[in-house]
C-alpha cells in the first residue's frame, strides 16, 4: 500500500462461470481416466472367456441392465439406500451429541475411554450373531448394524473437532458474554464441522460394507442377498452384476456425499484459499 491507496496484491480472483466449468470438466474428465481405461481393457480381455467363473463382460452388463435396472431395483437397492441411509442418520445424531459432551468435558472422555475403544475395536460384522438373535431377520437387525458399525468414526472425529477449536476464539465468545446455545452452535460446530464431515465419509463407507454383509446374513431382500442368491444359484453373471452395480452405488453415493460437503463446506474451502495466499 503506497500514498494510501488500496494494493490489490493478494487479492482473491473469483473464478469466471467458463473457468468453473472448464475446472468442473478437467476434474470430471480426469477422474474418470482410470475407470474407463479398466473397464475398457476387462472388456477387451474377456470378450473371448469361456469360463464359467468369469464370464465376459458384456455378460455381466446385460445382467446389470436386465436385473438391477428393472425387477430388482425397487425389490433390493432401494430398501438397502433405505436402510443405509436411516442408520446413518441415527449414528449421526448419537456421535455428534456424544461427541460434543465428551468433546467439552475431558474428564468424561477419559471415563469413557476404555469402553469406548473395547467397542470401537469390535467390527459390526461381528456382531451378525448377536443382532440375530435380538432382532431377527428384517430391517431392525440391519439398521442396528450399521448404527452401531458407523457410529465410532463420527464420534471420534466429533471429539477431536470440538477438542481442536481454537482458544482465542474460545476466550473472544466467552468475553462477548454469548450464551451456551450460541457459542455451540456459532462457534463449536462450526470449527468441529471438517472433522464430523470427514467421519461422516469414513463412516458412509463402512455403512456399505455392513449392510452388504447383513443382508447376506439374515435377509430376503436387498443387494448382498442377491449376490449371495446369484452365487448359490451359480447364476454367475448376475452375481458379477450385483458387485457392478454395488460399486456403482458407492460410487455415485461418494459423489453425492462430496457435493453436500462442498457445499456445506465452502466457508472453509475459501478460508484455506486465503490462507494459501
Amino acid at each position: 500500500m503506497a500514498l494510501g491507496l488500496p494494493s490489490h496484491r493478494g487479492a482473491v480472483k473469483t473464478p469466471t462461470p467458463k473457468g468453473r466449468r472448464l475446472r468442473l470438466l478437467s476434474d470430471v474428465g480426469l477422474e474418470l481416466i482410470l475407470p474407463v481405461s479398466a473397464v475398457a481393457l476387462w472388456w477387451t480381455l474377456s470378450s473371448g472367456s469361456t469360463s464359467t467363473y468369469f464370464p465376459p463382460l458384456s455378460e455381466s452388463v446385460s445382467a446389470l441392465r436386465r436385473v438391477w435396472l428393472f425387477s430388482h431395483f425397487l425389490s433390493d437397492a432401494v430398501p438397502s439406500l433405505l436402510h443405509l441411509a436411516t442408520g446413518l442418520g441415527i449414528a449421526l445424531v448419537i456421535g455428534v451429541a456424544a461427541g460434543f459432551v465428551l468433546g467439552l468435558v475431558p474428564f468424561l472422555a477419559d471415563a469413557f475411554s476404555p469402553v469406548l475403544e473395547f467397542a470401537r475395536a469390535t467390527p459390526g460384522v461381528a456382531l451378525v450373531p448377536a443382532a440375530l438373535l435380538l432382532f431377527g431377520i428384517g430391517a431392525e437387525m440391519q439398521v442396528s448394524l450399521i448404527t452401531y458399525g458407523t457410529v465410532w468414526p463420527i464420534l471420534l472425529n466429533t471429539v477431536d473437532g470440538v477438542r481442536s477449536v481454537d482458544t482465542v476464539v474460545r476466550d473472544v465468545a466467552t468475553s462477548y458474554r454469548l450464551r451456551r446455545r450460541d457459542r455451540l452452535l456459532r462457534v463449536v460446530l462450526p470449527a468441529a464441522s471438517p472433522q464430523i464431515i470427514a467421519g461422516v465419509r469414513t463412516a458412509l463407507s463402512i455403512g456399505i460394507t455392513v449392510i452388504v454383509f447383513s443382508e447376506m446374513a439374515g435377509s430376503t431382500n436387498g443387494i448382498g442377498y442377491r449376490i449371495l442368491h446369484a452365487s448359490r444359484e451359480f447364476a454367475i453373471a448376475d452375481m458379477w452384476a450385483g458387485m457392478l452395480f454395488l460399486g456403482m452405488v458407492g460410487y455415485l453415493v461418494n459423489i453425492a456425499f462430496r457435493g453436500l460437503e462442498n457445499h456445506l463446506l465452502r466457508w472453509h474451502r475459501g478460508m484455506q484459499r486465503l490462507e494459501r495466499r
